[in-house]
């Protein structure tokens, strides 16, 4: 059984892909090169990161 204050939480990669899915330029997948996708998936986790510590405003 759960206790009283016990809070479901999504897992972290759930949560991650969620996020990721916010942008439509990763969704959709408009690259063709692996190298190109990389490098917006990193991107977009970059921004995540940002946005996340509150440095964004």
């Amino acid at each position: 059984m759960r206790e009283p204050g016990f809070k479901a939480r999504r897992w972290v990669v759930e949560r991650t892909h969620s996020w990721m899915n916010r942008f439509r330029r990763l969704l959709v997948r408009w690259e063709k090169r692996d190298d190109t996708y990389l490098a917006m998936v990193h991107l977009a986790l970059g921004i995540i990161t940002w946005r996340a510590t509150g440095l964004l405003g």
